[in-house]
């Protein structure tokens, strides 16, 4: 009997033992995927080919560095490190990420002393520096914003960085996500009676004594975002083909109807035009949405040009002030 148990033990072991080789080679499975070959079609219509999903990357605009940290991805570069610590809250950088010099004027050198494997740019770019750039490392360039699909445009920059560095399910997942933040938002909008609420969105800075008054038109990613919500902008005027934005003055605000005016300002770059320089003007206190109470400044750190996770953070404080 001693031997039969003892033979059954052992059988039984190796049976454990023999299940248990199962796992390694499922691990080496995940790690094979995760090194297999990349290939994908950037906003230039030209297919970029890695070894494997990028791990070192540089994202030479904030949507894309945001992408890049809302997918797990800390880049080791970004192009003025300040200024998006300033204004994108959505997705913090790491305190050991470089910088590699401003937006539209990064710093090859910078760039190729961090021996990246991926640098993400966009259309915006100027074409002497990606050719610059690609002598060092493959190039990804996204679009920097598309006024006629701009909520599509934002997921499908999103896809391609998530493609670039394996993170593709998780991707689809943050696209996902999205969606449903907007779904939420539009029947919390609902319920509180102010669905086809007019608004407009706007962001301002001075220079000299001079204001500048940017609008965000429906072909804005946030106007769009808005006009999803069940929101009606109040600002008809055409934007820019790319990023649906429209230039006008004080003035230009005497046009507008009433309605909830929101804007986005920042304490730490250009301080609050709508707030501080107008506050006293006579022309701005008489606008009809000034005298009805309903002037909304939007949280600081909400980046108007962002991946998803930004403008989500648009979403709750735009419901925010159209229902309060």
């Amino acid at each position: 009997m001693r031997r039969t148990a003892i033979a059954l033990v052992a059988a039984a072991l190796l049976g454990l033992t023999a299940c248990g080789t199962s796992e390694p080679a499922a691990s080496d499975d995940a790690s094979d995927a995760a090194a297999q070959p990349v290939s994908l079609t950037d906003a230039r219509n030209k297919k970029l080919d890695l070894k494997a999903p990028a791990k070192k990357v540089v994202a030479l605009e904030w949507n894309a560095a945001e992408n890049l940290v809302t997918l797990g991805v800390m880049p080791v570069g970004v192009a003025d490190t300040k200024g998006y610590t300033n204004w994108v809250t959505a997705a913090k950088l790491e305190p050991q990420v470089k910088d590699v010099g401003t937006r539209g004027e990064a710093s090859v050198d910078a760039i190729v002393a961090l021996d990246p494997d991926l640098v993400i740019t966009t259309t915006d770019e100027a074409a002497n520096t990606i050719t610059q750039l690609e002598k060092a490392a493959p190039v990804l360039v996204i679009r920097g914003a598309d006024a006629k699909n701009a909520i599509p445009q934002m997921k499908t920059n999103l896809d391609l960085i998530g493609q670039a560095v394996g993170k593709a399910d998780q991707a689809k997942q943050l696209n996902a996500d999205f969606d449903k933040a907007v779904a939420d938002g539009k029947q919390k909008i609902a319920d509180a009676g102010k669905a086809g609420t007019g608004f407009t969105m706007a962001d301002g800075w001075k220079q000299g004594s001079t204001i500048s008054i940017r609008m965000h038109t429906t072909g804005s990613l946030l106007g769009a975002v808005a006009t999803e919500l069940g929101l009606k902008n109040g600002w008809t005027g055409a934007g820019d083909k790319d990023y649906g934005l429209a230039q006008t003055d004080l003035e230009g605000l005497t046009k507008l109807p009433d309605g909830n005016f929101l804007y986005i300002a920042n304490k730490n770059d250009g301080g609050d035009v709508f707030g501080g320089d107008l506050a006293g003007n006579a022309i701005w206190k008489n606008l009809p949405f000034v005298k009805s109470g309903k002037v909304h400044r939007l949280p600081d750190g909400i980046w108007m040009f962002g991946g998803p996770k930004s403008t989500e953070q648009f979403i709750d404080a735009a419901v925010q002030a159209v229902t309060s």
